[in-house]
């Protein structure tokens, strides 16, 4: 028992002579860390100075500083190491990447995905943060673009966050892009409605409304003869393009169209429908060869017969041929 303690004080002793003895090679190394630690974050700082004077390049310069403050922390550790661990070689580590690199590539496969397009994205600027934009089931203001996802604000208070990679493969719709939009809507009005005052009317609604841009100018389009009425698209400008603005204008100008054409007489028709039965409107309902669908005006067939003369008709057909057989049947 005595020998076992004696030898377990020596390597103690030993292993506190050895940490003694590469203390200084720790605090060495610590010392570069936080050196290259503190280069870190300088480069980022400067990365980020430099492209917050151009709007365009901020969500690009924020993602450029993360690198370069990340590779210098990859530098400084691997240096760190050294100081500390004289056995340690970094052309070691780097080998050891390059063996596993295939393996890394399909565990990371979607992080490296993502990781990529957010930086595609963020140099390319397709949207900005603070756009509005729309993508798949999504709609609201973008928040932040990082590397790896891009965080979306819904109009009704929720946040979504969405991988880099979808937003970059599928469509994005921008709806701030530009500093003017356009809103439009469709309106029906009666056949028997004046079409030209109905435009008229419309566009001095679009021109009285507050909010709607006189250049470009509101227009109004005949568009198509619907079921129940005549389609006419209304059509106008706002700026600036936000949803909140776009809300307003378009409550403000169909107001003030229905005002208008209430005043005048127009007619807004509801959608009707007229089902007509083939036995109620011809006598050829049942023969395929005289059937048909409807008829030009003015050439409508007869009406069936109706009554007794019908009556006499359907029993005719249901008589039988030997006069000893059963009763016939009786129609229905």
């Amino acid at each position: 028992m005595g020998k076992a303690l004696t030898i377990a004080l020596e390597r103690l002793q030993e292993i506190a002579k050895g940490f003694a003895a590469a203390l200084p090679s720790i605090a060495l190394s610590l010392v570069t860390f936080v050196i290259f630690y503190m280069i870190g974050k300088m480069t980022k700082s400067l990365v980020k100075r430099a492209t917050e004077r151009r709007s365009h390049m901020r969500g690009a310069g924020i993602a450029m500083g993360r690198i370069a403050q990340g590779l210098v922390l990859l530098v400084g550790t691997l240096i760190a190491l050294s100081v500390a661990l004289p056995t340690f070689k970094p052309g070691d580590v780097i080998e050891l990447l390059g063996i596993g690199s295939v393996a890394i590539g399909f565990a990371f496969r979607d992080i490296l995905q993502n990781f990529l397009a957010g930086i595609l994205i963020l140099l390319t600027h397709p949207y900005r943060i603070g756009d509005q934009i729309v993508t798949s089931n999504y709609e609201g203001t973008v928040e932040d673009i990082q590397t790896r996802a891009t965080f979306i604000r819904t109009y009704d208070g929720r946040r979504v966050v969405i991988p880099n990679s979808n937003l970059f493969t599928e469509k994005v719709v921008v709806n701030t892009a530009f500093d003017e939009r356009r809103i439009e809507y469709d309106i029906g009005i009666g056949y028997g409605d004046d079409v030209e005052l109905a435009k008229r009317l419309m566009l001095e609604a679009m021109h009285e409304t507050d909010g709607v841009l006189k250049e470009p100018a509101p227009d109004v389009l005949v568009m198509e003869f619907a079921p129940s009425s005549l389609t006419i698209r209304a059509r106008w400008w706002i700026s600036p393009p936000r949803r909140a603005d776009a809300l307003d204008a378009r409550d403000a100008v169909l107001s003030t169209i229905k005002k208008k054409l209430k005043e005048h007489g127009v007619d807004t028709p509801f959608p009707t429908q007229q089902i007509l039965f083939h036995d109620q409107t011809e006598e050829t309902d049942g023969d395929r060869q005289r059937q048909r669908e409807g008829w030009p005006v003015g050439m409508e067939p007869a009406p069936r017969p109706s009554g007794l003369a019908r009556t006499i008709r359907e029993t005719t057909l249901f008589r039988p041929k030997d006069e000893n057989a059963a009763h016939p049947r009786e129609p229905r």
